[in-house]
């Protein structure tokens, strides 16, 4: 299966994202998502099935397929369809606004231009407002009622053609007086046009975290090349043409164009764009930088270590992407009422009018009653509700260093009632620290130096922390030195004594005190020991103190030793503790415990990716070079264990807006469609209202950028 991630263009409401969903899933695509909040629409498409058909088939229903640089995927004669006149709805408003606002003047009192309240100048005024409304609402209506899927222009394009011909009539029978309302028409497409552009704009800006790591994706490079003379020389190139291998040149004040790994010098780096964390790093020679993050103090050279959607930062908006297209479980019933709500407005559209002519005796207010049901009915509301939400939330927990792999992830936040923690590089650093030390024979300087020089040539972590820490220029030269697997080193000096600096293996047969990490023998006596210990990370108290605060339990659940974890447990206050567990135990006790009650996990993402998979939320805890991890729904960005309580906020704080944007949504056509039906309100503010509605949500949705959530 490959998955395959396309923007369309012409959806306007929930409506078309469901009938383009069907269409996929008719087509035996898999695991389709369509979200018409930003035009996304992500399938597996297996290549049996060619994507020549499908696209052909989404512009059949009355879409159009773009790839993300927004060209056309496929059909090249559509590219020049998107440089017509009037292509976009701001361009439709203004050219159909003069010859609406001159339709309308006749309507203000006191005003009376003659030669402007006759019929057929109206007609004339309105013809091309008709024509322009047609090409597109009446375009994109027939379209999906022939595909036997109707959506909102349907409702649109018969209220403003049964206004039109209505009037049409009137003036071919010379009965204009009694059936003029050619103003009717226009209006309702004039305003709809803008209300159409309005929304655009409001989900344009729910989108503006998102966008702002698009744009870091295309910059231009100093890209290094040699000459026969292997002269070095500098070219601007943009980097989307850059390739693995590749040779870069970055300044100070300089965004890193693309993935790559530091060749030669350092640089203080700003990796707020992916991380969240706007504190430079330092950076040196073999470490990775970000594309997008940002070089404030140094120069380097690199090497470029990754393209395309290889890299950090497409992997980040791919994700976040994926994680919109998510239907979270609030959504489906507004689903459920979209795909049947065009249906039944047009039946109370129908219903209204036979039951006002027969009420009132009079055919032209019953019809005016009936379109004003048309054009007031708003189905995008209830399914923008949802998505607006979610790419607010979504985006600014990306902005934060937050990444969520689904929707149903942010949604859930609201039901978490315990978190169980990982010990090792999530509540503390991974960086073993010296704690204590003993020499038994020798003064604390030499043992030092007998130490570093041994564990200077081991990989091992704590081996590193120790050299780390006791570095010294004047070391020991060992006539041999070794490794041995599963002990630790041992060494030999000129005078033919024979070191150790290892594991209690190493000592069992000298001493029962098992409690020390690192154990130093020379000639097979105890020379001394050395204790190590994790840092514990300076945020982990206030995280913990935080989630206590909202009633939520916390659970320390390691590997590490019963009398570590306790410790650990006691300084930060957490409420249970469970010591030396396997990843198989680990796994268990996650599955006994989200079997009891919504559980989150926090986790490094490797070691616990059984228990993040089986857990109600999965966080793992990685670095930008690790979000790719498959057991974890949600990803804090650079060891932020910082940003849970910000991920737990904005998940309820998200959840919380969609219930008020769905509220709004249902209680707008509850109330709105029978007002209309009563005659409470005209075709013309009716079309106003409804374009409205959508802003409101989108208006209440952007909220979320600046809402407080912790």
């Amino acid at each position: 299966m490959e998955k395959v991630q396309w923007k369309v263009d012409g959806m306007d409401c929930n409506t078309c994202a469901l009938n383009i969903h069907k269409y996929l899933e008719k087509q035996g695509l898999k695991n389709v998502k369509v979200n018409f909040a930003t035009g996304d629409v992500l399938f597996e498409s297996d290549t049996a099935i060619a994507e020549e058909k499908i696209n052909k088939g989404i512009q059949n229903l009355g879409y159009k397929v773009v790839d993300q640089d927004t060209h056309e995927h496929v059909h090249s004669h559509d590219k020049a369809g998107s440089l017509k006149f009037l292509s976009t709805h701001l361009l439709r408003f203004w050219f159909c606004l003069p010859f609406t606002i001159l339709l309308m003047l006749h309507m203000l009192p006191g005003l009376h231009i003659h030669w402007l309240m006759n019929d057929w100048v109206q007609l004339a005024l309105t013809i091309p407002v008709y024509l322009v409304g047609m090409s597109f609402f009446g375009k994109s209506a027939w379209k999906s009622i022939r595909n036997g899927m109707p959506n909102m222009n349907v409702l649109i394009a018969i209220g403003a053609t049964a206004a039109f011909f209505y009037s049409l009539y009137g003036s071919m029978t010379g009965q204009a007086d009694k059936y003029m309302f050619y103003e009717t028409a226009a209006t309702i497409i004039t305003l709809v046009f803008l209300g159409n552009y309005l929304e655009e704009s409001s989900i344009a800006s729910t989108q503006k975290a998102l966008n702002k790591l698009a744009k870091s994706q295309k910059v231009m490079a100093n890209m290094i090349a040699f000459d026969d003379e292997h002269k070095e020389h500098i070219f601007q190139v943009e980097n989307t043409q850059l390739k693995v291998g590749d040779l870069l040149l970055i300044k100070s004040g300089e965004q890193v164009p693309i993935d790559c790994k530091i060749l030669w010098g350092d640089a203080q780096v700003n990796e707020a764009i992916v991380t969240g964390e706007s504190a430079p790093l330092r950076k040196i020679a073999k470490e990775k930088l970000i594309g997008g993050s940002l070089i404030s103090d140094g120069t380097i050279k690199a090497q470029v270590t990754a393209v395309g959607n290889d890299t950090v930062l497409s992997g980040i908006i791919n994700m976040v992407k994926q994680a919109q297209g998510e239907k979270p479980p609030m959504q489906l019933l507004a689903d459920r009422i979209s795909a049947i709500f065009i249906p039944v407005v047009l039946g109370i559209a129908a219903v209204t009018l036979i039951v006002n002519w027969i009420v009132l005796n009079d055919f032209t207010p019953a019809l005016m009653r009936s379109i004003a049901v048309l054009v007031i009915a708003c189905p995008c509301a209830m399914g923008l509700a949802t998505p607006a939400a979610i790419a607010v939330g979504l985006g600014r927990a990306a902005r934060t260093g937050i990444l969520f792999r689904n929707a149903t992830s942010l949604e859930a936040f609201k039901d978490i009632r315990q978190v169980v923690f990982d010990k090792t590089g999530t509540l503390t650093t991974g960086k073993f620290v010296i704690g204590d030390f003993n020499s038994i024979v020798e003064e604390e300087a030499t043992f030092k130096k007998i130490v570093y020089s041994i564990e200077k040539f081991s990989n091992h972590p704590i081996a590193k922390s120790i050299t780390t820490e006791w570095k010294t220029k004047d070391e020991i030269r060992w006539k041999k030195i070794e490794e041995v697997k599963g002990l630790g080193m041992k060494a030999e000096d000129m005078e033919g004594n024979t070191w150790w600096a290892g594991s209690f293996k190493v000592a069992e047969k000298l001493t029962d005190d098992d409690s020390h990490n690192v154990y130093i023998l020379k000639n097979n006596v105890l020379f001394g020991w050395i204790d190590v210990k994790d840092e514990i990370r300076p945020e982990a108290k206030s995280v913990i103190d935080y989630l206590h605060g909202k009633k939520i339990e916390t659970i320390l659940l390691s590997g590490d030793r019963l009398a570590n974890c306790r410790q650990l447990g006691a300084v930060l206050g957490i409420d249970t503790v469970f010591a030396e567990q396997t990843p198989a135990q680990k796994l268990n006790k996650i599955t006994e415990l989200s079997a009891l009650v919504p559980t989150a996990m926090v986790g490094d993402g490797i070691n616990d990716a059984p228990a993040l998979a089986k857990a109600t939320i999965g966080i793992s805890m990685n670095d930008a070079s690790q979000i790719a991890m498959q057991s974890a729904q949600v990803v804090l960005m650079n060891h932020g264990l910082k940003n849970l309580p910000a991920a737990l906020g904005l998940g309820k704080h998200t959840y919380i807006t969609i219930k008020q944007n769905l509220f709004w949504a249902f209680a707008y056509n509850i109330v709105a469609i029978p007002v209309a039906a009563f005659g409470f309100l005209t075709p013309t503010f009716g079309a106003l209202v409804m374009g409205m509605s959508d802003v409101v949500l989108a208006i209440n949705s952007v909220r979320l950028f600046i809402k407080k959530v912790v």
